[in-house]
């Protein structure tokens, strides 16, 4: 005997700002990861540690306890960052928005809160790979975050027009 499956069975699919959270925890835990990779094999010398800098008082910020933490603070700030995305570009179509939003963001941590955090050297003090590793990796957050954010917005417009129709 085979039971007929009724839409009801399905369990509800995830809200569209509850997707916006997840994309935005995932990609700062995940690409705060890259960059202290590529901190680790001497791409960059900014260190995902520097972000609690103004903060944290002592040593540990600089071990494995403070890494941890810097890029779980990351993911937490990312949240409000894909926020940002999904109410000012979510209806944008294609990639270059994206890596538009990373440049932005580069330029926003590297020259307007760049004196808060003591460890990052001014820009055009940094070496040549520093200021190359990071913005390949602000444009490939935005364009993570930009087009996440934007797939889910057209998957959504779709099932709303097949829902009515």
């Amino acid at each position: 005997m085979v039971k007929e499956i009724k839409k009801s069975d399905y369990p509800k699919p995830m809200s569209f700002i509850a997707l916006v959270f997840w994309t935005g925890l995932f990609g700062g835990i995940f690409w705060g990861t890259i960059g202290y990779i590529s901190y680790f094999f001497n791409f960059t010398d900014v260190a995902p540690n520097a972000i609690l800098e103004p903060w944290a008082l002592g040593d540990w910020k600089k071990g494995w306890l403070g890494t941890v933490i810097s890029i779980i603070l990351m993911g937490v700030l990312s949240v409000i960052v894909a926020y940002v995305y999904y109410f000012t570009l979510r209806k944008v179509k294609g990639i270059w928005f994206g890596w538009g939003y990373g440049i932005v963001l580069f330029l926003l941590v590297f020259f307007v809160l760049n004196p808060l955090i003591p460890s990052i050297k001014p820009l055009f003090d940094l070496s040549r790979d520093t200021i190359i590793t990071s913005v390949c990796l602000y444009s490939l957050y935005g364009i993570f975050i930009g087009y996440s954010i934007n797939y889910e917005y057209e998957l959504s417009k779709v099932q709303e027009k097949e829902a009515t129709t």
